[in-house]
């Protein structure tokens, strides 16, 4: 199969994660192990070219123009195989890597072209700006490059920032000059930098933690597949070609998901103004597809709004349930011997929508029976006994005993019983970055929680599902980000959560609200499944395509 196959299927495998990146990795990969281009018989081999190249720079070398030493050549057994006239060379054998000197900024000229890495656009490889060493002027040394220099980002996170200088100038010190002497095209050389083999070389190779590098004598003796150099030319012309066919693609998938974007907010806006039947179908249509994340908001804002269901005038109003809720959660706090807080009055100005006329604003520690967490104490260790859960066991939305740390039998009947979750109640995470995370208990194990784990114990005449969807909504999640204290560490104070606006809905309609989630909700898992159904199909489309590529 030719290369030019795999674009006239790119519609095949277009949904593949990053087909377009990997088309050009591809591209570059056949480039390098000369299968985009044929070898001509008549041209000079790699082997005479070497021969030239070793001969130049000896003649630098001893004019002490050249820096480092010969190294020993490549063991070719372990090495990618490459046609006939092709030769693997060290790459510091072929070419001047870095700059013989520095130069100290004081002998720049301020008009002169001062390079770093930010001006290098990421994977394209696109110089962004070209600025004077006077638009940035600093104390430290530059290394001076010249025109057709390759210029090498050798910093970890910039291993594909690769261009070729079109006039002289200074770069800073993380940017390494690379001179071919006129044997070695330097666009080529831009791509051999770039091809997936020698990128994952310099990253096993980089050393240092903040800003990992390529060392100077690991870059110098990294393999290089070297053609001849006619050859060299027409793999840059077709590299060239087929990038820009990479670059036309890309284009189109950017207008195609622009356009998608467009249709599926016009369609969350109009299921949201009118959550109808018909409406709602537009939500699943064939021509486009709604990221499931966005529809799980919008159908969880429009629950919290009321405007999932129609409201029934026969329903008893939120007020008189309101009541109640406040009768039992005083119960509860006397049952178990301390003081029930349930926030300040809603200030309904300050609202952030309307809801229906038999709905009520009210306070979260008002719907429920208490607010509270786990103990504040470090809790015994033990190997076996009562489930500990911290943050990192319910953040998945549901509750994960394995791996759970243990405490003593002791320290769980010790605690407060308010403080033991119990089937019903409600977990939710207040510290850290996976905060404002709830999880339903459906179980009948015993466990305790650590305090960075609000508990919620809900009463009777409110139905869990309905709360849980307020929780897991824009609503709740946007007043628990509004309400974190901390930067290192954020928290969301008790207080704060008990605090947090919540509308409340009559008993009977919570329960058509919850079961019309649910319904919903298996449509958004039944589409996630099949757009990572449909991912998967493309990119092992793509990876057998690649693979029938390269072992051609």
């Amino acid at each position: 199969m030719k290369l030019e196959t795999l674009f006239e299927k790119f519609d095949l495998f277009a949904d593949a994660p990053g087909a377009v990146a990997k088309t050009r990795e591809l591209i570059l990969q056949l480039a390098t192990h000369g299968k985009l281009v044929e070898q001509n018989s008549d041209e000079e081999s790699a082997s005479a070219l070497v021969g030239r190249i070793a001969k130049h720079i000896e003649e630098l070398r001893s004019r002490k123009e050249f820096r480092g030493s010969p190294i020993k050549p490549l063991d070719r057994q372990d090495l990618p195989q490459i046609p006939w006239s092709w030769e693997w060379v060290r790459l510091g054998n072929v070419v001047g890597y870095g700059s013989p000197e520095k130069t100290e900024s004081a002998e720049i000229p301020e008009d002169a072209w001062l390079l770093d890495l930010e001006d290098i656009e990421k994977n394209t490889s696109r110089l962004l700006q070209r600025k004077s060493f006077r638009e940035s002027p600093s104390k430290s040394t530059k290394t001076p490059f010249a025109a057709g220099d390759v210029l090498y980002g050798k910093l970890r996170p910039y291993l594909n920032k690769v261009i070729v200088a079109d006039a002289p100038g200074y770069c800073t010190t993380e940017i390494i000059p690379i001179r071919a002497f006129g044997f070695i095209d330097p666009a080529y050389l831009c791509q051999a930098l770039k091809r997936p083999e020698f990128i994952a070389y310099a990253n096993s190779k980089s050393y240092g933690m903040n800003l990992p590098r390529l060392s100077t004598a690991d870059a110098r003796s990294a393999p290089f597949p070297l053609p001849p150099l006619a050859e060299q030319k027409r793999i840059v012309a077709k590299v060239d070609e087929l990038m820009a066919l990479c670059d036309r693609l890309e284009a189109q998938q950017q207008e195609r998901d622009k356009q998608h974007a467009a249709l599926a907010r016009a369609s969350l806006a109009r299921f949201a103004d009118a959550p109808t039947p018909a409406n709602l179908d537009f939500l699943f249509h064939s021509s486009f597809s709604i990221q499931p994340s966005d529809l799980r908001k919008s159908i969880l804002t429009l629950a919290v709004q009321g405007k999932l269901v129609p409201q029934d005038p026969n329903d008893e109003p939120a007020e008189k349930l309101f009541s109640k809720l406040e009768r039992e959660r005083l119960q509860f706090a006397d049952a178990y011997k301390f003081r029930s807080i349930t926030g300040e009055s809603v200030d309904h100005s300050s609202v952030p929508f309307g809801i229906p006329a038999s709905w009520r604003w009210c306070r979260l520690g008002s719907m429920v029976n208490a607010v509270t967490d786990g103990d504040h104490l470090p809790p015994p260790k033990s190997d076996y006994g009562v489930a500990f859960l911290t943050i990192g066991n319910i953040t998945t939305g549901k509750l994960e005993f394995e791996g759970s740390r243990f405490v003593p039998e002791s320290y769980y009947q010790g605690l407060a019983e308010f403080r033991r979750p119990i089937r019903g109640d409600i977990l939710y995470t207040v510290v850290g970055a996976t905060y404002g995370r709830p999880a339903l208990v459906e179980t009948d194990r015993q466990f305790c929680v650590q305090r960075h784990i609000a508990i919620l114990k809900l009463p009777k005449n409110i139905d869990v599902g309905f709360l849980m969807a307020i929780l897991r909504s824009p609503l709740a999640y946007e007043q628990a980000t509004a309400s974190t204290t901390g930067t290192a560490q954020p928290t969301i104070p008790l207080g704060a959560l008990r605090n947090f606006a919540a509308p409340l809905a009559p008993l009977t309609e919570q329960r058509r609200i919850v079961a019309k989630v649910d319904q919903l909700m298996a449509l958004v898992d039944q589409l996630e499944a099949q757009l990572d159904a449909s991912r998967t199909s493309a990119a092992n489309l793509l990876s057998a395509l690649v693979a029938e590529l390269t072992a051609a």
